[in-house]
């Protein structure tokens, strides 16, 4: 959903197409709370996107109106954080938080390093060992190593390994964010047993959920992803407490990584991550969701864990 104004007005916006302004407003401190960084300064190269370093983001995010941002370490550059930690210094660490991907071999003082640089948590991508840069056996021990720090686990795992390790993950010691929504699969949805742990760990204060990635899982496909809302809806509607843990956040750069449809054609802004724009909250307050978009994505990057207390205007 986009502004009436003639888009041909508008400079194009990397990883959108148009770049009017949304109709509806984002509210103050809002944050993006999933995007990618993609830079040809940093090792490997990495042929596509072209068009995803900081300086896209800053064109997209001031379309979008979004001020604050966590950023997820691509597996493009497997361990090596330096491009994820630089987009937090360029961005500002007032606004900016990051996600890195470790191993077992990290050590302490990396782990204080990345922090220092406004690191809040660790991201497993696990769905293809062939590909993968970690595994599943190597969350518990790295949780156990980063619950001190207040850090979070990620989670980029199919719904299938989500029921499968589900009595690892209720035994992990610090909060989880599950991304794309759990990646249900479809037709099953929320009939999955994947939706049934995540709504556990959620409705006892250990999990977040973003909603995010609903070009990833859709048959409808564009420009309503009407599956995918319903699946999105349902999270929103198990987390009424908005001043607890038992939240979500929406995240829409993830553009930057996955800006094209099966098609090849260019995603509209109103068909990725923030398609929570175009109603995926029509059936909660505005306030309801202002919130998921400023003071959710700061509980679960906060600026550091002895700082929680004023995390609300932290990325």
């Amino acid at each position: 959903m986009t502004s009436t104004h003639n888009s041909s007005a508008h400079p194009t916006v990397p990883n959108s197409s148009g770049g009017e302004r949304p109709k509806l407003k984002a509210p103050a401190n809002a944050a993006d709370c999933h995007i990618h960084i993609y830079d040809p300064r940093f090792q490997p190269p990495v042929a596509k996107p072209s068009n995803a370093t900081v300086d896209d983001y800053r064109l997209l995010q001031k379309r979008i109106g979004v001020t604050r941002v966590v950023i997820v370490q691509p597996r493009n550059y497997a361990t090596d954080n330096s491009v994820t930690v630089d987009a937090i210094r360029r961005l500002g660490i007032d606004n900016a938080r990051g996600v890195a991907v470790v191993r077992p071999t990290v050590t302490d003082v990396e782990l204080k390093t990345l922090n220092d640089g406004g690191i809040r948590g660790i991201r497993f991508t696990v769905a293809n060992p062939q590909t993968a840069v970690v595994s599943v056996d190597m969350i518990e021990p790295l949780a156990k190593r980063i619950a001190g720090l207040g850090w979070h686990v990620q989670l980029n795992m199919p719904a299938e390994q989500i029921v499968e390790h589900a009595d690892m993950l209720r035994r992990l010691p610090t909060q989880i964010v599950f991304d794309h929504m759990g990646q249900l699969p479809l037709p099953a949805g929320l009939e999955h047993p994947a939706y049934g742990v995540i709504r556990s760990l959620v409705d006892k204060g250990r999990a977040w959920v973003k909603i995010s990635g609903a070009y990833l899982n859709t048959k409808i496909g564009p420009p309503t992803y009407a599956d995918a809302t319903t699946i999105a809806q349902a999270y929103v509607k198990a987390a009424p407490d908005l001043r607890s843990a038992r939240n979500v956040g929406a995240g829409g750069g993830d553009a930057q990584s996955h800006s094209r449809g099966e098609s090849g054609s260019p995603l509209r802004f109103s068909e990725v991550g923030l398609i929570v724009f175009t109603g995926l909250f029509c059936s909660s307050s505005w306030i309801g969701f202002a919130r998921k978009l400023t003071d959710n994505p700061a509980q679960h990057a906060p600026k550091s864990r002895s700082s929680r207390a004023g995390t609300r205007r932290q990325a």
